[in-house]
């Protein structure tokens, strides 16, 4: 990092915070448990994923499992349109 100076003196600038801490196996167990909830999991993925002070192994999971969400809803609406479609063309008979 570079240094800076502040009335003479030499000031090295802060890091941002990231909670390094370990999540332990009961946290793990009430996560999992909490993410299998409809609705509550989405919320809590985000506050999860978007929080300075969530662990970071679970920040990063929680982001991972986002993606993965998107991901999956991205898939299903493809696979609606086409399904769609399909359905539209068998009944104006084009099969």
């Amino acid at each position: 990092m570079e240094q800076t100076t502040v009335n003479g003196q030499s000031v090295q600038p802060q890091a941002p915070y990231v909670n390094q801490e370990h999540t332990s196996t009961g946290s793990w167990f009430l996560t999992i448990f909490l993410t299998s909830i409809p609705l509550v999991n989405f919320i809590l993925l985000l506050v999860w994923a978007f929080s300075h002070s969530t662990p970071l192994s679970k920040r990063n999971w929680a982001r991972a499992m986002l993606i993965w969400m998107l991901v999956a809803f991205v898939l299903f609406f493809l696979m609606a349109i086409v399904g769609g479609i399909g359905m539209a063309a068998l009944e104006s008979g084009g099969y």
